[in-house]
């Protein structure tokens, strides 16, 4: 497809003209100024334009304008790039007719996936002209081009992305991706990888795994609170035929032997149980397993990602960890901050989950107010990246519009108001020791217990250390009551 793009930096033009060339394989017309991208229009109309908003002389909207009014400009298509905090000149773009619209700095996906959009929608228009002409002809044609760009877009989505569409927005982020990319070259350093929960911790293990290139090898994720007690040792290594009473006639192989070659990925490591530990500290120190009733020795090529969501040293002091396992797991150690500690990334990441959800759900929305970003901003968000995932998606699912604005996200501060982090999720009042009110006639305080129970669960995204910690309590105690309302 022929494109003209305009861009007064020439630094951005040079590296979008080459990706849309040599990526791509698009014919590309660069130009530096409005002015001049108009007269080139003009003597040879684009089926797609992507120009910079902010240019001297003539700016991206103007430019926009003008071609909207030229004869055939139907088949022509509008994409205009702007910065982060430029939203505003974003919508009005779109209401003057361009297609979609860019952010700085350019995610190399995004534009493929524009690109790709603008190419179906530019043939749709075209097909609709001459359809009762050669509609067998044409259908089967744009078909085939169709899968054959699908084809080669994800191949430049595998060469430049790698682990998917992930957003790294702030500094310290971007320090733990260039960390991630050098324990990817050293399969047999065991990493360990802290951060609250939602933070991202698995998201950084597949970064580690896949490095920036095509790794077929597999990653086999296990949630270690996910299993019972006395399945660990099976999971994890297998067995043979006849182990034990109900065994499999011929045996199973366990996480490891499938990891074999690639990552096995241990999540809430710390809730390992402690005879299961002392194992797990001879797979890595061996690089071998035996499975469970057998005598043959398996050789393990496998790298070894932990995570957990607790502080592990402050787990040995306490008697609730093995001290040399934590200093074996802790050779490349990775701590993820909290999304509270990563402000920056917080209107960005929003954003991204915007552009996802948008498409999915078939919503008009296409950006935050700044206002919006402002209360997101202020939130304390204790479920982390994962809750403002949840919390654009539900405006998405309750709202329609152009804009997120910040009557959308008062869900956040709570029915009453108040500060996020000084309520229970839900909304409600805060419960103060010496200032509660009994009721006049009966308490069912069993009740009670389970509803406090329950919004503590909540409040932390179902994470039971922490729902224990907050409630004073142990582990246990707490899954009596769970288990016995």
């Amino acid at each position: 497809m022929r494109i003209l793009l305009i861009d007064d930096e020439e630094l951005s033009l040079k590296a979008i003209s080459g990706f849309l060339t040599h990526q791509l394989g698009h014919d590309v017309s660069e130009c530096d100024n409005g002015s001049e991208a108009l007269k080139i229009y003009e003597s040879n109309p684009f089926p797609l334009v992507i120009s910079d908003i902010r240019m001297p002389g003539i700016d991206g909207i103007e430019l926009s304008r003008y071609i909207k009014k030229l004869p055939g400009s139907q088949f022509t298509d509008i994409i205009l790039i702007t910065g982060y905090g430029n939203m505003d000149s974003a919508v009005q773009a779109l209401r003057a007719g361009a297609y979609d619209y860019l952010l700085k700095p350019i995610d190399v996906e995004e534009l493929a996936t524009i690109v790709s959009r603008v190419e179906e929608h530019l043939s749709l228009l075209k097909e609709n002209v001459d359809l009762k002409f050669h509609f067998d002809k044409k259908v089967d044609q744009a078909t085939s081009e169709v899968q054959e760009k699908y084809k080669r877009i994800q191949s430049a989505y595998s060469k430049i992305v790698g682990v998917g569409n992930i957003g790294i927005f702030s500094e310290k982020m971007r320090e733990i991706r260039v960390l991630a990319g050098k324990l990817h070259q050293d399969r047999s350093l065991p990493i360990l990888i802290e951060g609250e929960t939602g933070t991202g911790k698995e998201v950084v293990a597949r970064m580690i795994h896949y490095g920036s290139g095509e790794i077929t090898t597999p990653f086999i994720s296990i949630n270690c609170t996910a299993i019972p007690a006395n399945l660990f040792e099976t999971e994890l290594f297998g067995y043979e035929a006849g182990a034990f009473t109900d065994a499999q006639k011929k045996g199973a192989i366990g996480k490891f032997e499938l990891a074999q070659g690639g990552t096995i990925f241990l999540d809430e490591i710390g809730d390992l149980p402690l005879d299961i530990q002392p194992k797990l500290l001879r797979v890595l120190e061996e690089r071998a397993i035996y499975r469970v009733g057998g005598l043959k020795k398996i050789e393990l090529d496998i790298r070894v990602i932990c995570a957990t969501n607790q502080n592990l040293l402050q787990k040995v002091k306490e008697g609730g960890f093995r001290e040399d396992l934590f200093y074996r797991l802790n050779v490349g150690y990775i701590q993820i901050p909290p999304l509270r500690e990563q402000k920056e990334a917080i209107g960005p990441l929003a954003q991204l989950f915007l552009t996802q959800y948008v498409e999915k759900k078939n919503r008009r929305f296409r950006f935050l107010h700044r206002d919006a970003i402002e209360t997101l901003e202020k939130y304390t968000w204790p479920g982390n990246i994962r809750e403002l995932q949840n919390t654009v998606e539900r405006v998405i699912l309750l709202y329609d519009d152009i804009e997120i604005k910040p009557e959308h996200t008062r869900f956040l501060t709570g029915v009453d108001g108040a500060n996020p982090s000084s309520t229970m999720q839900g909304g409600g009042s805060v419960i103060e020791p010496g200032k509660i009110k009994l009721p006049p006639e009966k308490l069912d305080l069993k009740a009670l217990e389970e509803e406090i129970v329950q919004k503590a669960l909540q409040h932390f995204n179902g994470n039971k250390t922490r729902t224990a910690e907050y409630l004073g309590m142990t582990r246990s105690a707490l899954r009596s009551k769970i288990k016995n309302p």
